[in-house]
Formats: C-alpha cells, sequence, structure tokens
C-alpha cells in the first residue's frame, strides 16, 4: 500500500524523545485521530500528541530519548493510504489532482496541473500550458467549472487576458 507523506521531523524535544513535526496537511490535529505513522519505512505507534504554534509535538513509542530522536531529525512521516480521510464531494487531495488535464470552456485542452498553491486567501492552481508558459487560476468555483476525476479533466473558464500576461 502506497505512503503519504504529511510532514517532516524538523527537530527533537526536550529529553524524552519527542519529535516536532513541521505538518502538510491542513489538519495538524490529524495526528490526534491515528493510531501510527511512518518515519521513512519505519511504522511507530504514536504514544502522545500536543501541539507548538503551528507544528505537532510527537511522542512515538520506540523513540526514548533525545539522542534518538535527533537521529530521526529530516526524516519524512507518512501514513498509508488506506489511513486518508474521505473528503467532502468537490474537494480533491491534491495528489489527485497533479497531472490533470486542464480544458478551456470549449473544451480546448490548455495544458495540465502542474502545482497547488496553498494559500491563506485560497489555493491556486498552476497550470503548465502545452506551449510551456505557466499561469496560476484562483480555485474557486467563478474559474474552476468542472473536475472530472474518472477521466482526469478540468474545465476552466480563465479571466479575461490571463493568457496574455
Amino acid at each position: 500500500m502506497e505512503k503519504i507523506i504529511i510532514g517532516k521531523i524538523v527537530n527533537a524535544v526536550g529529553l524524552k524523545g519527542e519529535v516536532k513535526v513541521y505538518c502538510y496537511t491542513d489538519r495538524k490535529e490529524r495526528f490526534e485521530e491515528l493510531e501510527r505513522v511512518y518515519v521513512e519505512d519505519t511504522p511507530y505507534p504514536i504514544a502522545n500528541v500536543r501541539y507548538q504554534a503551528n507544528v505537532a509535538i510527537l511522542r512515538l513509542e520506540g523513540i526514548d530519548d533525545r539522542n534518538q530522536a535527533e537521529a530521526q531529525k529530516g526524516k519524512n512521516v507518512s501514513i498509508l493510504e488506506s489511513d486518508l480521510e474521505r473528503l467532502p464531494e468537490d474537494t480533491y487531495y491534491v495528489r489527485d489532482l497533479l497531472g490533470i488535464a486542464v480544458a478551456d470552456e470549449e473544451g480546448r485542452v490548455l495544458g495540465s496541473l502542474s502545482d497547488v498553491v496553498q494559500s491563506s486567501a485560497q489555493d491556486l492552481y498552476e497550470i503548465k500550458l502545452e506551449s510551456g508558459k505557466k499561469i496560476l487560476l484562483p480555485a474557486v468555483r467563478e474559474f474552476v467549472l468542472s473536475v472530472d476525476m474518472e477521466n482526469r479533466t478540468m474545465n476552466v473558464k480563465l479571466p479575461e487576458g490571463l493568457l496574455d500576461l
């Protein structure tokens, strides 16, 4: 089963083996709902979770002192694909959107979705045009008309003049 990276260990905390995890998820509280995480390929049951600003502090079973915690610094934290939350309708994981074909209102293929830039106001879809040029499109209903995950296509309405920039 595929593993999904949800964070990175950025430091050790204290003397008892806790690790500070920079979260890639939009809900750091997700760690409270998990029984275990993987650090690289090694599974670790979660013994305790707490928070410090925008990071999670995890106490992982089997990492019992600061030296062991420091040895994990820089490593990815993952979960199994089966541990992913079910999303509401018309909501997608970024990993599922990447590479999807993007077409205009008339069905002409413009290019593909190459990245999702997550910001505080709204997400921006980075679309790599067939010409190689990249444009950013706000991920809002006004511009994103439909997403067909089965056929891996997205239909969009581009703001006037966007392609001329």
